[in-house]
């Protein structure tokens, strides 16, 4: 039932909302959900990773200042929808982009810059590691970006003291909690099947190297503690009070719930964390998340295993590169607009562009486009370079560019799916997808469908992403004591809720066939411009 004005406000003065805030690539967005779990309000603030010294990272400055104005961002649009300050909320969840890198010692000082999920700096660690653990290891993963330092020599790492990911990185400095999620300590260094600890015997491994022997440390003493889906995760302090809400309005003792990475609260905002269902999702990279119901039978280093919020096992398909090449083609046209002193706002320029894909010709015109802005694991592409290229003939007009342009985005993640369902034979019901590319209506989704050969659900709240996800998991904490993570979504959260799906076509399946087989063929331009291209 639709709540008025008032009963929102009181939600509100009362503290029975709950935040959830995500760190994703290009925004940190924070939502604020009431009783019935729907957002009321939210805030955002923009942001880029930067390049330095060989790393993607992004600074502690740009973490908290963007933190604060996304957070301020929300509670202005509080007061101007509903007129009221927030001064208390039930709960808050953080999450952020899975993964990556951030050490500390003993003084709680940074040691080297975050390295985030986006560098390919780690392949002798990651292969290394895939071997002595049989088990793959990506290159994002955390104990890779560890090993990798070891092997390199890096002189911090002697220093180390606590090691964990941006997610459990700003919850411990909100709330003094060493904790991390199971889902994204299953990121970190692989879990024990079907418990929520870190493997004992992979620790054990990692331990006993030559080179980590000689460290003052294991892998015992540096990692958070796990917390499952609904613990309670520890408690907002009068300093993360502060660093929160610069406004001073905000109280402490605000109770958390164990901080996850994207990829989780993901599978949170689809409703996908039973076995047989799963998600994509779109923004900056591209993943998907198939909640298994038996074992894979063999090791892929295109596929992780990671797992649900509560502990349920998932096979992950990550690429590192989706949204961002389309984002920059948008801009130009913006830039363009502009020029021309027209009156169209940035979401009229996606409207119109992400429209006009849908009437590109089923070859794209015979043009290619490779949207790497950084490396690609699965493909054995350590750096990116953006590419689009046309032979003389090409047909090249706008619809046809577009199409080309969602084509690109989707081919890295078909090739870790066609592992899975043509190699392991994983069983799926149903896909739901989720981020940015979604908003259109249709468009993405269509060229989703054709490009896995696979009906692809989108929900009415697909905008909303993984803050809202994150929010949920902030709600079940009260609500763990009388059902599982599972049946709470199911059965209070997802009830009703209004998606629409769209089946695969067989011109539209042959037409994406076509376009990966070309996309291989091509590679070799790609390698040929990281080489040349300084």
């Amino acid at each position: 039932m639709q709540r008025n004005l008032e009963q929102i406000k009181a939600e509100i003065l009362n503290g029975e909302t709950k935040i959830g805030i995500e760190f994703g690539s290009t925004r940190i967005k924070i939502v604020l959900i009431g009783k019935d779990y729907s957002p009321i309000c939210d805030g955002s603030h923009s942001w880029e990773n930067e390049f330095d010294n060989g790393f993607w990272t992004y600074s502690l400055d740009k973490i908290w200042g963007g933190l604060q104005d996304s957070y301020m961002n929300m509670i202005d649009n509080v007061k101007e929808k509903y007129g009221v300050v927030i001064n208390k909320v039930k709960a808050i969840g953080i999450s952020a982009m899975m993964h990556g890198y951030m050490v500390f010692d003993k003084d709680d000082k940074q040691l080297t810059p975050f390295r985030t999920w986006r560098n390919s700096t780690t392949l002798q660690a990651s292969k290394e590691l895939t071997t002595l653990f049989n088990f793959n290891i990506p290159q994002r993963w955390s104990i890779a970006h560890l090993y990798q330092a070891v092997l390199n020599g890096e002189k911090h790492v002697e220093k180390i003291d606590y090691l964990t990911t941006l997610a459990g990185y700003i919850h411990w400095r909100l709330t003094g909690s060493k904790v991390v999620g199971v889902g994204e300590a299953s990121g970190i260094i692989p879990l024990e099947n079907g418990q929520n600890k870190y493997n004992k015997k992979m620790m054990s491994i990692f331990n006993s190297i030559v080179d980590i022997k000689n460290m003052p440390w294991t892998l015992n003493d540096i990692l958070p503690k796990i917390l499952a889906a609904g613990e309670n995760a520890g408690q907002l302090t009068v300093e993360g009070a502060r660093l929160l809400d610069i406004s001073g309005n905000l109280q402490s003792g605000i109770p958390f719930c164990p901080p996850e990475g994207d990829a989780e609260t993901g599978m949170v905002a689809t409703n996908s964390v039973v076995p047989k269902t799963g998600n994509v999702s779109a923004g900056t990279s591209i993943f998907a998340m198939i909640v298994l119901d038996k074992p894979l039978k063999g090791v892929h280093s295109e596929i992780d295993v990671v797992t649900t919020p509560s502990g349920k096992p998932v096979a992950m398909v990550h690429a590192n590169n989706c949204s961002s090449d389309i984002n920059s083609w948008v801009s130009i046209f913006e830039e363009f607009s502009n020029l021309l002193k027209l009156d169209n706002k940035k979401t009229d320029i996606y409207n119109l562009l992400f429209t006009l894909a849908l009437n590109g010709d089923d070859d794209c015109g015979n043009m290619m486009a490779y949207n790497f802005y950084s490396g690609e694991h699965i493909l054995g592409i350590s750096e990116g370079r953006p590419l689009f290229v046309r032979k003389a003939d090409s047909k090249f007009n706008l619809s046809n560019f577009m199409r080309m342009n969602f084509y690109s985005a989707f081919c890295v993640l078909k090739t870790g799916l066609n592992i899975l369902l043509k190699e392991e034979n994983v069983n799926i019901d149903r896909i739901t997808a989720h981020g940015g590319l979604f908003k259109v209506k249709g468009v993405a989704q269509n060229f989703l469908a054709d490009a896995i050969n696979a009906p692809i659900a989108v929900l009415d709240t697909a905008g909303e992403g993984g803050a809202w996800g994150m929010a949920l998991l902030a709600a079940y904490m009260f609500e763990k004591g009388t059902m599982s993570f599972e049946e709470f979504l199911e059965n209070k959260v997802f009830t009703g809720k209004e998606y629409s799906l769209i089946n695969p076509t067989e011109v539209g399946v042959n037409s994406f066939e076509k376009y990966y087989k070309s996309f291989y063929e091509c590679l070799p331009i790609e390698t040929q411009a990281i080489r040349s291209m300084k």
